[in-house]
């Protein structure tokens, strides 16, 4: 009975681990997981499929320990989890600042349809079939490929920049010239 009210205070907020070992910790299995997730191809088109919670379950069970070595206190997690935020700020901050780090951070819009036509190595390379990107495109409105333009954007999305918006930009860029100069 007397377990039961008894709180070990110590236990709650004192860390057992090195505040610098934690963040040391931290800071690694951050930019190891970041890269690899970066480095895969963003298959799903925008949507967290089955595969991507699995990898992220697994890569939180693998990476528990490794991040924490079994911490026991508040503190400790707050570190970690202060870690982590710090980690997403700065990079986030940095690819504000520093336009070639943006790149890698976020990679730039890949051109997947061109003219009416699929580029196959865009497609391979994140490896979308063409009755997938067919499907993206019909749940967008697109029956037909001709004239156009299909992009994945970072975040896996599909753009799509039809003729019928590329005339109507057009004529809406001539009206706004004709009104300008006159």
């Amino acid at each position: 009975m007397e377990k039961w009210f008894f709180i070990n205070w110590q236990a709650i907020f004192i860390p057992r681990i090195s505040v610098f070992e934690l963040i040391i910790r931290g800071s690694l299995v951050y930019l190891a997981l970041f890269s690899v997730l970066r480095l895969l191809p963003s298959r799903q088109l925008g949507t967290l499929g089955i595969t991507d919670l699995l990898v992220v379950v697994l890569f939180a069970e693998a990476a528990q320990n490794a991040i924490a070595s079994n911490y026991t206190s508040i503190t400790e997690g707050a570190i970690l989890v202060g870690t982590v935020i710090f980690w997403s700020y700065l990079l986030n901050w940095l690819g504000y600042k520093l336009p070639q780090l943006q790149r890698f951070l976020n990679p730039p819009p890949l051109l997947l349809v061109k003219n009416g036509r699929m580029i196959e190595r865009h497609l391979q390379r994140e490896l979308i079939t063409d009755d997938e990107l067919m499907s993206k495109l019909r749940q967008q409105g697109v029956e037909f490929l001709a004239d156009v333009m299909a992009y994945m954007e970072a975040d896996g999305r599909i753009s799509i920049i039809t003729s019928d918006f590329k005339t109507s930009a057009v004529r809406e860029q001539k009206v706004a010239l004709k009104s300008d100069l006159h």
